[in-house]
């Protein structure tokens, strides 16, 4: 059976009042390349956003990480300004909407999630909320 990561958005607080799902399967799938260009178009890498919390570190376990030891020297969450997610998130649209065969067969997969997370950092920004990437398999 094959594992599958997704990078999704966590916005602080216990419910920012509207919904903030993402795929991220085919973010995850195609990082390498996107971080890449990230660097290329001069905004930062999509990774450089991802920050641990208690919630994703259990949802990691559950999903088959082996060792509790991570929860007794877990550092705290980071949290990130989602006008920063913004401009790497509108400089990748940007970019592979001008060359749509960039990923090849991945770009409009790729686009989608990206325009979820553009809607997603917008609503957050609007709130004056804060927001990190987190990881999950399935």
């Amino acid at each position: 059976m094959t594992m599958a990561a997704s990078l999704y958005i966590v916005v602080e607080g216990e419910d920012p009042g509207f919904n903030i799902f993402v795929n991220g399967q085919a973010l995850a799938r195609n990082e390498n390349t996107l971080e890449k260009l990230a660097e290329r178009l001069q905004v930062s890498p999509l990774l450089e956003y991802f920050s641990a919390d208690e919630n994703s570190m259990a949802l990691l376990a559950e999903q088959g990480a082996r060792s509790p030891d991570w929860a007794r020297c877990m550092p705290q969450p980071q949290w990130f300004q989602p006008s920063d997610g913004l401009m790497t998130v509108r400089a990748l649209i940007g970019f592979l909407t001008s060359t749509p065969m960039a990923l090849g067969s991945e770009t409009q997969p790729v686009l989608l999630e990206l325009r979820e997370y553009e809607r997603v950092l917008h609503k957050t920004a609007q709130r004056g909320l804060h927001w990190h990437l987190a990881v999950s398999w399935r």
